[in-house]
Parts: C-alpha cells; sequence; structure tokens
C-alpha cells in the first residue's frame, strides 16, 4: 500500500507541473494589460505602470515569470493580488467556506443516491423506481442556476426555512440551502450509478450463494450487495467534489457565499491573474488529491483489489 500511494504521488507530480504551466500560459497570455485595467478610463503615470510590471514580474519573458510563480508556491508564497492583499490570505478566507459547502453538498448527494438508488434497484420496474428515474432526469436536464433561484425562492421567501442568502455568516449551518442546491444537481448521475450497479451485483451467483447459505436478506444487501455496489458511486463523487470546487461559482454568487467560486468570478472580472492562477493551482492539488483517496477507498469496498508495485 505504502508503495502504491508513493507511485500516485510520483505520477502526480508531473500532472501538477503540466497542469499550471498550462493554466499560467492561459491567463497570462490573455489579450490587454491587466496592469492598465486596473486603473479603468484614467491614464496612470506611466512610471507607475512600469513599477507596478516590475513589481508583479511582467516586464520578463513567460518561462521566467513561471519561474518566479512556481518557486513561490513551494514557499506557499501564492503572490500579491493586484489590489495589494495576499492572495494566501484570500484563500485562507474563502477556501473553508467552499470547503464546507462541497462536503455538505456530496454527503446530501451521498444519502440519496444510496438509499433513493438501493431502492430503485431492488424494487426495479415499479412505480417508485420509474417514479425516481423521471425525477432524476430532471435534475439532470434542470441548469443549476434554475433550480437555485426556485429553492431560493420557494424554501426562503416562501415557506422561510432558510435564508435567502448567507453573507459573512456561512457557518455549516448557514449553508445548507446552497448545498441542498448543488447536492440536487449530482445527485442524479450517482443514483442511476447505483441502481444499475446494484441491480448487477444482484444478478452475481456469490450473492445467490449467499442466499442459498441461508443468510438473510438484512444481511446479504448490506454486507455483500451494496458494498460492491458502491464503487461506481464512489468514483463518481470522488470526480464530483473536485469538480464541486470550481463548480459551485454559480450557486456561491446566487446565495452570495462569499467562497472560492465567488471570490475566483469577481478575480476573472477585475483581471487579476495572480488570484486566478493561484486558485486553480489550488484546485488541481486538491483534485489530485482525491482522486488518490478515491484510488485508496477501491481496497477497502473490494477485498478482491490488492496494490501490488511492478
Amino acid at each position: 500500500m505504502a508503495l502504491y500511494i508513493l507511485k500516485r504521488i510520483l505520477q502526480a507530480i508531473p500532472v501538477f507541473f503540466g497542469a499550471t504551466l498550462l493554466i499560467y500560459f492561459m491567463v497570462f497570455a490573455m489579450p490587454g494589460d491587466p496592469i492598465a485595467a486596473l486603473f479603468g478610463d484614467r491614464q496612470p503615470n506611466p512610471a507607475l505602470l512600469e513599477r507596478l510590471r516590475e513589481q508583479y514580474h511582467l516586464d520578463q519573458p513567460f518561462i521566467v515569470q513561471y519561474f518566479y510563480y512556481i518557486s513561490g508556491i513551494f514557499r506557499l508564497d501564492f503572490g500579491i493580488s493586484f489590489s495589494g492583499q495576499p492572495v494566501i490570505e484570500i484563500l485562507a478566507r474563502t477556501f473553508p467556506v467552499t470547503l464546507r459547502l462541497a462536503v455538505m453538498a456530496i454527503g446530501i448527494a451521498f444519502i440519496l443516491a444510496i438509499v433513493i438508488g438501493l431502492f430503485s434497484a431492488l424494487g426495479k420496474g415499479g412505480i417508485f423506481d420509474n417514479s425516481m428515474l423521471v425525477i432524476a432526469l430532471v435534475f439532470v436536464a434542470v441548469p443549476i442556476f434554475v433550480l437555485a433561484f426556485l429553492a431560493q425562492y420557494f424554501l426562503a421567501v416562501q415557506l422561510g426555512w432558510f435564508r435567502p442568502t448567507v453573507g459573512a455568516r456561512n457557518d455549516w449551518g448557514d449553508l445548507w440551502l446552497p448545498a441542498i442546491v448543488l447536492g440536487l444537481s449530482v445527485y442524479a448521475t450517482s443514483m442511476r450509478l447505483t441502481r444499475s450497479s446494484t441491480i448487477e451485483t444482484l444478478n452475481q451467483d456469490w450473492v445467490r450463494t449467499a442466499y442459498s447459505k441461508g443468510l438473510s436478506r438484512s444481511r446479504v444487501i448490506p454486507v455483500h450487495v451494496l458494498r460492491n455496489s458502491l464503487i461506481p458511486m464512489v468514483t463518481d463523487l470522488g470526480t464530483v467534489f473536485g469538480i464541486l470546487m470550481v463548480g459551485a461559482t454559480v450557486t456561491e454568487g446566487i446565495f452570495n457565499v462569499p467562497g472560492v467560486g465567488n471570490t475566483l468570478y469577481q478575480a476573472i472580472v477585475r483581471g487579476e491573474n495572480p488570484t486566478v492562477v493561484s486558485f486553480v493551482t489550488v484546485f488541481v492539488v486538491v483534485y489530485v488529491f482525491i482522486n488518490i483517496v478515491v484510488d485508496l477507498l477501491y481496497g477497502l469496498l473490494d477485498p478482491r483489489i490488492r496494490y501490488v508495485s511492478n
């Protein structure tokens, strides 16, 4: 296991450098002068422009700029935003909010996917199964901003169950409404994966053997069927978790969540290139880490999987 983890980490190193290089190139190769854009329609002093370009190494060749950036990353120095605030302070303020939101959304999606997917598989072709499949298709088809506005209007404004917006209060209890929206937006795929995987597992010979040995349904379903049916869903939710860390931008904007997505969008609009690149770099690290964790979970869910070194 230790050798496998080391191997996966070594494989992640070129992915990290390749992704950060591509991101850095795409952001800083955009047309326009981000320093001049800070002043809007005003005409800044040329000496001030030159000093700011020198401060952010924009007067250097691209590869030199990237070297300054990547060397700072290894010192946990993500640079300074154009507003003068260290990017790592912005990350420290916004990342925990988005992390809480993503964890809550994944928890909601995970529970719904397991419960509904399992019962749909056990009652395949029945009223409950068909109804849940139709509802899942609706959640897949409806854009997340429509779902967010509907939830905000009915659950917050009309019924008063939640606050319409989050704002400065963003503890666990304040994030329920955007978490429900995000959870519902991603649960449908996981539910259908759980359903199809459970149906396939129920038809396996070793499940019929377990029944023939006299094991009860309450023993076979959770221990033998559900455990093996979770593998596709773990893969899906692991991928979705990384996506939520980035894709929560729309939801965070609608509910005024002061998280990474909302801050990243504002940084893109203002042309805050150091902030954009640093945020996306953190997303790359999180995504790679989650994929390693998902690979390790396979061994816990499926005893047939063993990690060996070649």
